[in-house]
C-alpha cells in the first residue's frame, strides 16, 4: 500500500515505514503530523485517484528531526568584465517518518 502527498510545494510517493525529508514544519521532535493533500491510495489491485484530493483521506508521521541540507554554491561570473560573485544556501528541511496510510 502507498500513496501519493503533497506538502511543501512538492509531491511525495510514501509506504508506511518510509522515511523523508521534506520542507520544514514548526514542529518538534517527536511529534506527530497529519497530511490531507492525498492525491492517491493505492492498495492492492485497487487505486483511488482524487479530484484533486481524496475526501477523508490521510496520511499521519512522527517528526524524526530537523536540519539543514548541504550547502548550494551558487558562482556568478561575467567575462571580460572583473566581476564574479560567491553565494551559498542551505535549506531548512523536516524528517518524518510515516507511520500510517487511510482512506
Amino acid at each position: 500500500m502507498y500513496a501519493v502527498i503533497q506538502t511543501g510545494g512538492k509531491q511525495y510517493r510514501v509506504e508506511e515505514g518510509t522515511t523523508l525529508k521534506i520542507e520544514k514544519l514548526e514542529l518538534g521532535e517527536g511529534d506527530s503530523v497529519e497530511f490531507d493533500k492525498v492525491l492517491m491510495i493505492q492498495s492492492g489491485d485497487s487505486v483511488q485517484v482524487g479530484l484533486p484530493f481524496i475526501e477523508g483521506g490521510k496520511v499521519t508521521a512522527t517528526v524524526m528531526s530537523q536540519g539543514r541540507h548541504k550547502k548550494i554554491k551558487i558562482v556568478k561570473f561575467r567575462r571580460r568584465k572583473h566581476h564574479m560573485k560567491h553565494m551559498g544556501h542551505r535549506q531548512y528541511y523536516t524528517e518524518v517518518q510515516i507511520t500510517g496510510i487511510s482512506a
